[in-house]
């Protein structure tokens, strides 16, 4: 099986959010629902050297994240209705509007903040990668709107050639182990490791709107 994923270049992301607002618009979401959001992660101190001067370590950077379309996903392994599927042919994780009933155990078991429960619907919603535009040979339309060109999508493994050097997470990213993310991220010289305590989410208001 062919597994599909993102490739995330943190080195040239801004935090525009164009990704995240191309998205909101393509699929007609509400403003407290968005499929794919940009964290903004900051951290650091001032460090007094005692002779009137000061270094500072501070850092920030911005991680676009959508579903991760896992390999092993949490979302799917909890459903108690089975509504939450993975594509045999491209790997893409969605949810079966027929069989969820809006229980939300994918909102309560996926390590990366990604499934909503639409209340106007009762219904789970998420990313799905746009297959409609995959199945038309498309990208994403979150990839095409990017002006800084820090996304791309495809097959996971060769997006990993492609691209030497990635990591499956960077902070504030769980650690990638227990779900397998299709994922490639290329990490900033500021990036940290999944897991950090450094720092913060700046923004996280706006990550949890839903």
């Amino acid at each position: 099986m062919t597994q599909y994923g993102f490739y995330f270049d943190s080195t040239r992301c801004t935090g525009c959010r164009t990704c995240e607002m191309a998205c909101k618009d393509y699929k007609d979401l509400p403003v407290n629902i968005a499929y794919r959001r940009v964290y903004d992660y900051e951290g650091g101190n001032w460090t007094d050297a005692g002779d009137g001067t000061y270094t500072s370590d501070t850092f920030a950077y911005h991680v676009s994240l959508g579903c991760q379309h896992c390999e092993k996903p949490a979302c799917m392994a909890k459903c108690p209705q089975g509504a939450i599927v993975k594509d045999p042919e491209n790997g893409l994780v969605n949810i079966d509007q027929e069989k969820c009933t809006g229980v939300g155990a994918c909102v309560e078991t996926c390590p990366y903040n990604v499934p909503i429960v639409n209340k106007e619907i009762g219904r789970g919603v998420k990313c799905d990668g746009c297959a409609d535009r995959v199945a038309e040979g498309k990208s994403p339309i979150c990839v095409e709107a990017c002006p800084l060109r820090a996304l791309e999508f495809g097959d996971i493994e060769e997006l990993r050639a492609k691209h030497q050097g990635t990591v499956a997470g960077i902070a504030p990213m769980p650690s990638p182990d227990t779900t397998n993310p299709s994922i490639a991220i290329l990490p900033c010289p500021a990036a940290k490791e999944p897991g950090d305590k450094t720092g913060a989410i700046a923004n996280e208001k706006e990550v949890t709107l839903a």
